[in-house]
């Protein structure tokens, strides 16, 4: 058994800035018996428009950040998921959305791309985003074994498509991962619900680590960082504020649960 600490913050345009709170914030989880740390997507860099992300994008594999949470991994003997930086691609005008996961040698042991990107005019609100104008869509994912067992990678948008987790369980996850930075107006309607539903009907933990609070861009993101066991009970949750929870991820609760309950076995699916 492995605990799992999520942390929240409120990140801005600094990088410099930034990566001091999550260095504080890490000092602090030294002091606990956490594994793995996950942060919130876009926790280096929350810019006041996304052409700052083409600006500060990073080569794939080496770059400030990327150096930083390396170091964070090898100091503290913390695997890391490291929420999202933006990485070059072939296209000088799009960047990916990268969640990079280090282990405690601050090696990479594997790199998701944001798959499902949030192009959307929110309802009743001046407020809407186009994440494709300066992201890559990207294209797989798999599943890796890390302290808390066999963990599944996603990233915010990702979650209202359960497609993706269902895939996953094919694989035999036992714990999602979501770095996230939900709006505040959908948010407060539909982000508890969704990583419930996707803790529930995949038998899955769930992990999600949150912005939080407004942005010099405008934008309120809505918090709830949240640790949620595969009953869809709320282990830990952070409100608001910058801070972590932590909590065990119980293997053995786990395998117990789907033996006496077995939905996942029960799964037919009927081509037409």
């Amino acid at each position: 058994m492995s605990n799992i600490a999520a942390v929240q913050l409120n990140s801005g345009p600094n990088i410099q800035a930034n990566l001091l709170v999550v260095s504080d914030i890490f000092e602090q989880i030294s002091k606990t018996n956490a594994k793995i740390v996950v942060l919130p997507e876009n926790f280096s860099l929350m810019p006041d428009t996304d052409e700052e992300f083409l600006k500060n994008a990073e080569d794939d594999g080496n770059g400030n950040v990327q150096n930083f949470i390396r170091e964070l991994a090898l100091k503290y003997d913390l695997w890391i998921v490291a929420g999202t930086i933006p990485t070059k691609t072939k296209n000088p005008k799009k960047v990916s959305a990268t969640t990079y996961v280090y282990d405690n040698k601050g090696d990479t042991v594997y790199k998701y791309n944001k798959i499902h990107l949030f192009d959307v005019k929110l309802p009743d609100v001046d407020e809407s985003y186009n994440e494709s104008e300066t992201f890559n869509h990207g294209q797989d994912f798999k599943v890796i074994e890390t302290p808390i067992g066999i963990t599944g990678i996603a990233c915010c948008y990702d979650l209202r498509f359960p497609e993706l987790f269902r895939l996953q369980h094919k694989e035999g996850v036992e714990t999602f991962i979501l770095p996230a930075a939900f709006t505040e107006q959908t948010g407060k309607v539909h982000w508890e619900t969704l990583v419930k539903a996707r803790a529930i009907e995949n038998l899955c933990y769930f992990v999600a680590s949150c912005q939080d609070g407004y942005h010099i861009s405008g934008r309120q993101t809505h918090g709830n960082t949240i640790i949620v066991n595969p009953w869809g009970q709320v282990l830990q949750r952070l409100d608001s504020g910058n801070g972590f929870i932590i909590n065990e991820i119980n293997r053995k609760q786990l395998q117990s649960i789907r033996e006496k309950f077995p939905v996942l076995e029960h799964i037919r699916l009927i081509n037409k």
